[in-house]
């Protein structure tokens, strides 16, 4: 029988979950590595899932704490959505993919793991990335380590941010 080990599923799997908002912070970005934290926008921030279904599936939220879309401003939509696009470019340009999930899961009934504070995933796919593996033992396997993600996305999105100030 061959093994595939995924060690990091080990730290969700014991962990407890965080009872603090991971989508709320604050104003501190010491620990934008830490947390994942790739890119903050006007309204909005970006992160990588640290249990993503494939490298380089990020989370866009908005800073203000809610999980009603119906209370965004459209300045909040916007923004939400701007920064959904720079993810889908910074993507393309540092991964390649072939295409790309797009939602929002809202409510535990509909898959979302955090489920009071709205979120907005993207998820870079490559034909073929789908296999046996998860749909027999819901087992994902990822090529690289998170924080070389981390490393890789990063430069491309202070280069957008350098662009758009």
């Amino acid at each position: 029988m061959e093994r595939i080990w995924a060690p990091w599923r080990m730290e969700y799997i014991e962990n407890s979950k965080p009872t603090a908002c991971i989508f709320c912070f604050g104003d501190d970005n010491g620990h934008d590595r830490e947390r994942l934290i790739l890119h903050r926008s006007t309204l909005s921030v970006v992160m990588l899932n640290r249990y993503p279904y494939t490298n380089g599936h990020l989370m866009i939220a908005p800073f203000r704490h809610t999980a009603d879309m119906g209370t965004l401003s459209e300045e909040e939509v916007l923004d939400l959505f701007k920064t959904l696009d720079l993810c889908r470019t910074v993507l393309q340009e540092t991964a390649d993919p072939q295409g790309f999930n797009i939602g929002i899961n809202l409510g535990k009934a509909a898959g979302a793991g955090v489920d009071d504070h709205l979120h907005l995933h993207i998820v870079p796919r490559w034909n073929g990335d789908t296999n046996f593996m998860s749909v027999i033992a819901d087992v994902r396997v990822m090529p690289e380590n998170l924080l070389a993600t981390y490393d890789r996305l990063l430069p491309a999105f202070l280069a957008a941010r350098k662009g758009a100030e």
